[in-house]
């Protein structure tokens, strides 16, 4: 109990260092507003990227609708603080939900689906939002909806995140998220033993949908404008690719990966003609000589680090 006060202490300490030394930092103007977009955008994939490593890899599910539910929470926010003037918390939590009642009609019908045929219904779902939101003059349309109130920052983005990797983990560790992952490793059997899971499986979409939303909210809040066209199909691979080069089935991994991709794609903007080559090529490469991702399914883990010789209590996947 004292180790597990201990580490607990030291990753709070971490979490507050981290954040200061970077608030400090923006304040100041050390790093000027490209940093601070940059910054904010990886604390934003970082949610994206978790959020959809729980439905790809800790339940196993091939999902591509990602990028529809982060357009849910985006547009629904964005009408909550634009159009009705409601404060930017309320509208964060509003959107999430919203995104996650369209993560149970869409996980309902469609969970019962498997692999290839699972990720070809995501992926319609995913465009099928975005057309709607096309067509709706009320959002804008096909320009946009416009005006926005720059409510994101580096503080809302940062608790964030925290909040979103803490509740998943300890999700991950509870018994539902044991039985996401009995699911995971073999679906006939965990049924044969009495898991639901149609109920599991849609817990886990809904769960990640709801933090996709909460992504899409602070994503609609930072750049005053947002596009049907910014949650096309090429999103959802973009948070796909995070998860994948993480490691499936490792929160720490997609925490990585987001970072490295965001940092990756942000030096080479001054490249557009070869930006998207020399990104291919560098996932190419990590794939070839690490095709399990990152970290695979390992987690990062203070009780290791400082007591490698000890059994650790936790739960984690090796």
């Amino acid at each position: 109990m004292k180790q597990i006060l201990k580490n607990r202490l030291l990753i709070f300490i971490g979490l507050f260092a981290i954040y200061g030394i970077i608030q400090i930092l923006l304040s100041t103007s050390i790093l000027n507003d490209y940093y601070e977009i940059n910054i904010v955008l990886m604390g934003i994939n970082i949610i994206l990227a978790v959020s959809l490593n729980l439905i790809n890899g800790f339940t196993g599910q091939f999902s591509l609708g990602h990028a529809g539910f982060m357009s849910i929470g985006a547009y629904t926010s964005a009408i909550i603080t634009y159009k009705l003037g409601l404060p930017f918390p309320l509208a964060i939590l509003v959107g999430g939900i919203a995104a996650g009642i369209a993560g149970i009609l869409i996980g309902i019908p469609s969970l019962r689906l498997k692999g290839d045929y699972l990720a070809i219904t995501t992926l319609g779902f995913g465009e099928i939002i975005r057309v709607i939101f096309l067509n709706t003059e009320y959002v804008g349309g096909a320009s946009g909806l416009s005006g926005i109130p720059k409510y994101t920052n580096w503080t809302w983005v940062f608790w964030m995140a925290v909040i979103t990797i803490v509740l998943i983990r300890n999700f991950i560790n509870s018994s539902y998220g044991r039985c996401c992952v009995a699911i995971r490793e073999d679906e006939t059997a965990a049924e044969s033993m009495g898991i639901n899971t149609t109920f599991y499986k849609t817990l886990a979409f809904t769960i990640g949908a709801f933090f996709a939303g909460i992504g899409g909210a602070l994503y609609a809040h930072n750049f005053y404008i947002i596009q049907p066209e910014t949650f096309n199909f090429m999103k959802s691979f973009d948070i796909l690719t995070m998860v994948v080069l993480g490691g499936l089935g490792s929160i720490t991994g997609s925490i990585l990966s987001a970072i490295f991709l965001t940092f990756v794609y942000a030096l080479l903007q001054d490249y557009a003609a070869l930006r998207m080559v020399i990104y291919s090529l560098l996932l190419i490469v990590v794939m070839l000589f690490r095709p399990e991702g990152l970290m695979g399914t390992k987690e990062f883990s203070l009780k290791k680090l400082f007591k490698k010789g000890e059994k650790s209590n936790e739960f984690t996947l090796n």
